[in-house]
């Protein structure tokens, strides 16, 4: 089949799975999405291993035909992530400017050292000739929260809307920060090159500012240009081109994609929604950008669970998985405890807070990415062809699941009695 036979029929999966789930359960739909296609990836192993071997090629086969990376990289996410961004009311982000600032960059450079470090230690103690700087590197691409799987599923639960807005605030802008680490470490890692304080800053600067600036240069104009014409249809039209040129230039540009996207959608979510967009175009834009979501999401969440047929499992594997599950939840409360530790001076917060934030920091496609951006063979137990890719793509992959099923699923308690709390206070 050609890829865009596979992505067709990936696409009709996603959508019968989203039409079970309305009729027979109670599930997110991307919850269920991912328990579907990690249920099927299993049926698939199980038959390959009980003589269906053709089956299980052709499955490889046509999944290696979507190249996961870069069809999230360079494809989705700008797409999502412009979503995520025209949600954005301004006036919540200003009031929690702060916080997001101190998530998404202190805690995220927090998490990663902590769970570099302890894994560093863990692994010599068990045995594991797991060197630090890929201790390191597996830290910088778990700690961001993925602000796909969190609006996704955390978003329409209806938080209280401080909370709401951190996790919210937190997932999309420490996107830019955390590229920041992975790609200094995987420099460090995999090229030789001696990186200085002076070249960390200026790729910061180019990366994250950059991808600011551009973000807003991009947002004034398509605002200027929707406010241009009275035309409805161009008016939504006119949105598309945000998160395709717009994207891909601002990757020529070597500026941070994902925050442009960020930017350019609460400019356009709030600015042009208020004076740019006519009256029809006003009460479509979330409706018609809400579906263009739904359907990358299911689509997305369906690759996840269906990557597992092309991951290679060892023992080691396993038992790291493990170890990193519950570590990667510790480093998370953490870093959320000691940010708050400097916000309870200056105002009070949901009791809850603490724990939907910890609970809530789900991890998703985007950490799955750029795990599978690292190059193979670089080996660990090479007798067993065990090489650094598989160990940090398995833990990665562990640490998603888990995030998406578990903590996706369960996390409607907490957030339930967050509101009982708030109601009771007003």
């Amino acid at each position: 089949m050609s890829v865009y036979a596979t992505f067709c029929f990936l696409a009709a999966a996603a959508m019968l799975i989203t039409f079970i789930n309305s009729k027979l359960g109670k599930w997110q739909n991307t919850i269920a999405i991912t328990a579907g296609s990690l249920l099927l990836s299993l049926i698939i192993i199980t038959a390959g291993k009980n003589g269906f071997t053709q089956l299980q090629d052709i499955a490889i086969t046509e999944l290696a035909k979507i190249n996961f990376e870069s069809f999230l990289l360079d494809g989705l996410l700008g797409f999502l992530l412009f979503a995520g961004g025209l949600g954005i009311k301004l006036e919540s982000l200003k009031d929690q400017k702060w916080e997001i600032a101190v998530l998404a960059l202190g805690g995220t450079l927090f998490s990663t050292f902590f769970v570099g470090y302890s894994l560093f230690y863990i692994c010599q103690f068990i045995g594991i000739p797991f060197d630090l700087i890929y201790c390191l590197l597996f830290g910088s691409l778990i700690s961001p929260t993925d602000p796909i799987a969190v609006l996704a599923i955390v978003k329409k639960l209806k938080a209280p809307k401080r909370i709401s807005m951190q996790i919210e605030g937190e997932s999309l802008f420490n996107d830019g920060f955390g590229l920041v680490i992975f790609v200094t470490l995987f420099s460090i890692a995999f090229s030789g090159e001696a990186l200085t304080v002076e070249n960390v800053a200026t790729l910061f600067l180019h990366e994250a500012i950059g991808g600011i600036v551009y973000g807003f240069a991009l947002g004034l104009l398509f605002h200027y240009l929707i406010s241009a014409t009275n035309d409805h249809a161009m008016e939504l039209l006119l949105t598309i081109g945000v998160p395709t040129a717009g994207y891909v230039f601002g990757q020529m540009l070597g500026v941070s994609g994902p925050l442009a996207m960020v930017v350019a959608g609460i400019m356009i979510g709030n600015w042009t929604r208020k004076n740019g967009f006519s009256d029809e175009s006003k009460a479509q834009l979330d409706h018609f950008w809400e579906l263009v979501d739904e359907f990358l999401n299911g689509v997305l969440f369906l690759l996840i669970g269906l990557s597992m047929l092309q991951f290679s499992f060892h023992q080691e594997d396993w038992i790291l998985m493990l170890i990193i599950i519950p570590l990667v939840l510790l480093a998370r409360y953490l870093s959320v405890r000691l940010s708050y530790v400097g916000f309870n001076r200056f105002r009070s917060y949901n009791p809850y807070s603490i724990k939907i934030l910890t609970w809530g920091g789900l991890r998703g496609g985007l950490s799955i990415a750029m795990a599978m951006m690292i190059p193979v063979d670089v080996w660990v137990f090479p007798e067993k062809h065990i090489d650094v890719r598989e160990i940090i793509l398995v833990m990665t992959y562990g640490v998603v699941l888990f995030s998406i099923l578990i903590q996706g699923s369960s996390i409607v308690p907490l957030i339930n009695k967050a509101k009982e709390w708030q109601n009771k206070q007003s």
